[in-house]
């Protein structure tokens, strides 16, 4: 027990402290947003959003009970556990708003793509700590460990959360100690590979991409060209953010988000709704504080005493980062609309869960830098 004060008193107060103030702010911007879509109970969103934070917040201190090397050690175990419930997802998963993404147990419903994400961090963090990349031959194997659960949750179809999946491998590869030239020639590949993945979908003659995917991923270079269609969430979102001014049109008072001409407002773009109503201001600020987590993370790789703890940590920055770039691009018109959430801000229990259990990952290695604590 003695040993465990120790260990608590190592906990990284600055990371706690910025990540509560991400969900708090989130619950603000929430509430803001949802509480007209409900006016029976104009609390039910930003209630059923505090519960889940609980939930993650309790998580991430039951993360913390034990030692991440352990989680090594199980790492085969945990891989294959991942893959077996990605695989079952589009078998018992409902189709909703032509997606199977979402196992229903009762009242609840859990998105299985999102504690994936975890799951590859923690096993190939194991796998590049076995040894260096000092040969492209050496690519294969990681390579492999992670497009086998991405092709599962491509089929879903989930796209957006695939591509987190190619943010997180290269961020962890290049901390790995990967050459630069292996990364931009495995970029460059796949890029192409993804061009001419599109251009074979789009003329009809292997579907490998929906439709609807298709045009997401191009309306974005001219939204205006189907101002009504699939342009239409782009478009508002640029003018909610445009119109919200340095200081915001103030809580409850954006048109755009209070008048409904913003779709999926406390969803995909809580980001528009925050800059809309608090303004440049507001939207500073809450980027401030994804810098500080970000930064913090970051700060806190040097500290790990294990190149596994390093690629832990690692990989949840990259999670995250991934999150916030692709999130706020699309809600400025400056990248594709593929419906991943902002962190700890939009609705979505799985997704809130899964990032309050990622900070507890951090704490984890970090809270055991060293091997004896005095």
């Amino acid at each position: 027990m003695d040993i465990e004060r120790r260990l608590i008193r190592n906990l990284d107060i600055p990371l706690i402290a910025t990540t509560l103030a991400l969900v708090a702010f989130g619950l603000v911007a929430v509430y803001s947003a949802t509480y007209s879509l409900s006016p029976a109970d104009p609390f039910v969103f930003v209630r059923r959003q505090l519960v889940w934070a609980l939930v993650g917040i309790a998580g991430a201190a039951g993360i913390l009970l034990t030692d991440y090397r352990q989680w090594g050690r199980l790492a085969r175990l945990i891989y294959l556990i991942t893959l077996a419930i990605l695989a079952a997802v589009p078998l018992f998963a409902p189709n909703i708003q032509g997606a199977s993404r979402w196992l229903v147990i009762g009242p609840v419903q859990l998105q299985p793509a999102e504690f994936a994400k975890l799951a590859v961090i923690v096993t190939l963090a194991r796998r590049l700590s076995l040894g260096p990349i000092e040969r492209p031959a050496d690519l294969v194997g990681p390579l492999l460990h992670v497009a086998l659960p991405m092709a599962l949750i491509v089929l879903q179809p989930d796209l957006g959360t695939s591509l987190i999946f190619v943010v997180i491998l290269f961020g962890m590869l290049y901390v790995a100690g990967t050459p630069v030239k292996y990364l931009l020639v495995l970029g460059a590949t796949g890029i192409a590979v993804f061009l001419v993945a599109a251009f074979v979908s789009s003329q009809g003659w292997v579907p490998i991409f929906k439709e609807y995917q298709l045009r997401r991923l191009f309306i974005f270079l001219n939204p205006y060209q189907d101002r009504t269609g699939d342009g239409w969430n782009v478009i508002q979102s640029m003018i909610a953010i445009g119109s919200g001014g340095f200081f915001g049109k103030g809580l409850f008072a954006g048109s755009q988000t209070q008048l409904a001409f913003l779709p999926a407002r406390h969803t995909d773009f809580i980001f528009s709704v925050i800059a809309e109503e608090l303004g440049f201001l507001g939207a500073f600020c809450l980027l401030c504080l994804y810098l500080l987590l970000l930064v913090r993370g970051i700060r806190l790789v040097a500290y790990a005493k294990d190149t596994f703890g390093v690629l832990i940590i690692t990989g949840v920055v990259s999670m995250l980062f991934g999150h916030i770039l692709i999130n706020v691009g699309m809600t400025l018109g400056v990248m594709p609309v593929t419906g991943l959430p902002l962190p700890f801000a939009s609705v979505g229990g799985t997704s809130l869960v899964s990032n309050l259990l990622g900070v507890g990952m951090i704490l984890n290695v970090h809270m055991r830098r060293h091997k004896i604590l005095f």
